[in-house]
């Protein structure tokens, strides 16, 4: 079928998608370069139809959601691709859509931002049953990515993400109510707060959208493709002389607040889709990198109660370094985090653990003393870096 692919009200190209997988199987008429999607452009800023694919297909539920080939086959497709084009694309993260040809409809007429939608997909991804026929599936539900069920809800006109847990321990959305927690008690840090919400004895974690209808978020991985990547530089030194390129303003400063709470809290799935950066989606005006979110797979959520590590910081990392004690190494200044903000940390986890009613008191404070392990070692580091201490290697010494 063919549609024009839309920026708000902006044509930005003419596409044609189908075929078993549902992708975008030609390229016509380009009607705004400047807004084709970042993620869709060669570091020589040409559109690359592989890249456009990737991303158009990115939008999608992942095919590892659990509960999506359940709802693939209640709304009777192959493909979580298919339901983008039933929903034209549209999302809550940025404002790309996609206008079928022929019809004469506006941005102001579906936007998720502005209009009311449908809870249908979401509901039927939590496992809630649908009524037969009754399916409508505009939804943002269907372009919101990652591995977790979640939905989106409108409560008192505001656009709210219901995010659940997927570990026999129901780990997840508590997770994330220690991350804000931590990054609310250090205080400099641009952060998502979440907080808990109980339905049908199932815990959820609940955050409000950061991006409005005028805004966007863009994923590091698409900004990571502005310019081309060097043999002899990292994938970090990469990220931040993008960011510099496209003019995105403190950038090395936040990164290092995301990457010491990341250290802390032992997130292992900070991949580049679930940190970026934030721009007008008219103007194209960079606002900043997007504040600190989705910090649920950290605190060992997923593995089993003899794999938490109370020892060391030495546990897996991403998006820069296979392990924390080496990504933490990145962060240039500890200016902004007073060190008496992370005393008693293992105090606030206890508190905030204490409130879930699937984990043994045996995990919680084994989770507690890891938790307080890690802000130690991180004042350890904090010190060393201020006193300039450093190894024969010329390493900063990690406990």
């Amino acid at each position: 079928m063919k549609y024009t692919l839309m920026h708000k009200n902006i044509p930005v190209m003419d596409l044609e998608i189908g075929g078993k997988a549902c992708a975008i199987q030609k390229t016509g008429r380009i009607y705004a370069p400047e807004h084709i999607p970042l993620g869709a452009l060669s570091y020589r800023k040409k559109l690359n139809k592989s890249a456009l694919n990737r991303w158009w297909q990115g939008r999608s539920i992942p095919a590892d959601r659990q509960g999506v080939r359940e709802a693939m086959a209640a709304f009777g497709v192959s493909a979580p691709q298919g339901l983008l084009e039933k929903s034209l694309g549209l999302s809550l993260s940025d404002q790309y859509w996609i206008r079928p040809e022929g019809m004469d409809i506006s941005w102001e007429e579906f936007n998720f931002f502005e209009n009311r939608f449908s809870e249908d997909v979401g509901n039927a991804l939590l496992g809630k049953g649908l009524k037969y026929g009754a399916w409508d599936m505009m939804s943002p539900d269907i372009t919101t990515n990652g591995c977790l069920k979640k939905m989106w809800k409108i409560i008192g006109g505001r656009r709210w993400l219901f995010k659940g847990g997927e570990s026999e321990w129901q780990q997840e959305p508590f997770n994330e109510v220690l991350a804000t927690e931590i990054m609310e008690r250090i205080g400099t840090i641009d952060f998502v707060p979440y907080s808990l919400i109980w339905e049908n004895d199932m815990p959820y974690s609940v955050c409000g959208d950061f991006v409005t209808k005028d805004t966007e978020f863009i994923p590091a991985a698409d900004l990571m493709r502005a310019l081309k990547q060097p043999n002899h530089l990292s994938d970090y030194e990469h990220f931040i002389k993008c960011c510099g390129f496209l003019g995105i303003p403190d950038a090395e400063e936040s990164i290092g607040k995301m990457l010491a709470v990341d250290c802390l809290i032992a997130n292992d799935d900070r991949h580049l889709h679930n940190f970026g950066a934030v721009r007008n989606a008219e103007t194209l005006e960079w606002l900043g990198l997007a504040p600190v979110f989705d910090c649920g797979n950290s605190m060992w959520g997923s593995q089993p109660t003899s794999r938490i590590n109370t020892e060391n910081v030495d546990t897996p990392s991403k998006p820069f370094r296979k392990s924390h004690a080496e990504q933490i190494k990145l962060v240039t200044s500890f200016d902004w985090l007073k060190p008496e903000t992370l005393k008693d940390i293992d105090g606030l986890c206890c508190e905030v653990f204490q409130q879930n009613p699937y984990m043994d008191e045996y995990r919680r404070d084994k989770l507690c003393r890891a938790i307080a392990m890690r802000a130690e070692s991180l004042l350890e580091i904090i010190e060393q870096q201020a006193h300039g201490q450093r190894t024969s290697t010329g390493e900063m010494k990690l406990i």
